[in-house]
């Protein structure tokens, strides 16, 4: 009876959430294929590209979170059908994406100046430099791209961000191979080349994405709307008050990740490519739950304009337990493949010994990650933000990171202990966001009968 009642909900999530599983699943293979490609360069390079992206991450979380405050409202006008006020979201949001993006892009730069004084070796902070200073130049077409492609799924569709994303990735992949090594004329340039790559299939996103903005009938029809004015005080408050609690909220979790990484490199090189190799795989099924919880932002956002209350519920629950059953699979296969997935990274042997046992804790909170994110997400979608950003400190900044420390550092257990830190973290999470999204939909649902 569970099993049918939720059927229906499972197939129209999945509808929606495969094109972007499949997106995400691009863009992750991308940041794998660069992982690979500068591990077999050494243990420096991987570690310093580690660091790198543990501080970068930072700022482009930061700015993902600033461009997904605009779903639920175009999520929201798009089920009521008004589509003058999507139009009039879509124009004030490109607005504030560059804004905050450029900001960002300082804000950063400015961080490159403290790399020395956070307890890496010299070997590795110099490999991190010449990635981090070229990935900074491709934030803003990232972000711009992130901001349209957030529009596109506010009003349902999905498929034509994986279009763009699997192509450029594509694109990224071989340009890897040109410039780290130096093929067709080109000189190697070793972990710089990866950030170039990067850089230059990023810009094409964002071109791609543009294009297809005005010429696309899916969306054009809201450029009729566009006014002088590029910023609506309105309207700008109204998508202000989800963006900047949501960006907030992902600067928290990716916080305690990134901070994670900076404890576990207390221990070493080994310690910390052996962390890049592990995180790089949780990623990447990270990042296909994503794709479900982005469907779930849809769905629910779209049930809830629509005034199907009960309908909304069941959209989010939906997407939890699909999330559960993806990540589920994905650790039981980094057990199962644990001592074989380090050989893809790097040659160095005490890497991969390490790396094999952070996979197995990897495993361990797929699931608690799958609710988490996808709870998080059906929560986006109301609008409900602030009350998500107070538990997320909660988890990750009073659990997370003081556990992790213990661990890894006060108890010697290194990496090991750093990573179990984030399991509990990630657990705490998953409890108190599936409380909270139980709690939101039975209210609005008992309010509106």
């Amino acid at each position: 009876m569970f099993f049918k009642e939720y059927l229906p909900f499972y197939r129209r999530n999945l509808k929606v959430a495969i094109p972007v599983m499949l997106t995400q699943a691009g863009q992750i293979t991308v940041n794998l294929a660069d992982n690979i490609m500068v591990g077999h360069l050494g243990t420096a390079e991987l570690a310093g590209v580690s660091f790198a992206n543990s501080i970068f991450i930072l700022g482009m979380v930061f700015g993902i979170g600033f461009t997904q405050g605009l779903t639920p409202h175009v999520g929201q006008s798009f089920g009521r059908g008004d589509q003058a006020k999507v139009g009039r979201l879509l124009e004030n949001s490109l607005s504030l994406n560059a804004l905050a993006s450029m900001i960002l892009a300082l804000l950063m730069f400015g961080m490159s100046f403290f790399m020395d004084s956070m307890g890496q070796t010299p070997e590795v902070v110099h490999q991190a430099k010449l990635y981090y200073n070229t990935m900074l130049f491709s934030l803003f077409p990232f972000l711009m791209f992130f901001g349209l492609r957030q529009f596109s799924e506010g009003i349902g569709i999905t498929k034509y961000a994986m279009y763009i994303t699997l192509i450029a990735n594509g694109l990224n992949i071989f340009l890897n191979w040109v410039l780290i090594y130096g093929h067709f004329g080109f000189d190697a340039m070793g972990v710089k080349g990866a950030a170039i790559a990067t850089l230059i299939s990023r810009v094409l996103m964002f071109l791609a994405f543009i294009y297809l903005i005005f010429r696309h009938s899916d969306y054009n029809k809201y450029l009729v709307y566009f006014s002088k004015r590029f910023f609506d005080p309105k309207i700008v408050k109204e998508v202000l008050k989800t963006s900047i609690p949501l960006s907030f909220q992902n600067l928290v979790e990716i916080t305690a990740f990134s901070l994670s990484a900076i404890m576990v490199g207390w221990s070493g090189k080994v310690a910390l490519a052996s962390h890049q190799v592990a995180m790089s795989m949780s990623s990447f099924s990270f990042m296909l739950a994503l794709g479900v919880g982005a469907a779930s932002t849809i769905r629910v956002s779209h049930q809830y304009g629509f005034g199907d209350y009960k309908a909304m519920r069941k959209a989010g629950f939906a997407a939890i337990h699909l999330s559960v059953a993806l990540m589920s699979v994905s650790g039981l296969a980094y057990i199962l493949f644990r001592n074989y997935i380090p050989i893809i990274y790097t040659e160095d042997v005490l890497v991969r010994e390490l790396a094999a046992k952070l996979l197995i804790i990897a495993a361990l909170f797929q699931i608690f990650d799958a609710i988490q994110l996808s709870g998080l997400a059906a929560l986006r979608a109301l609008a409900d933000v602030k009350i998500p950003l107070i538990l997320s400190i909660i988890s990750y900044y009073l659990v997370c990171l003081p556990l992790g420390y213990f661990c890894g550092v006060y108890l010697e257990l290194g990496a090991v202990g750093v990573w179990i830190g984030l399991l509990l973290g990630l657990v705490f999470a998953a409890l108190l966001f599936l409380w909270r999204f139980n709690k939101i939909s039975n209210q609005i649902i008992n309010s509106n009968r």
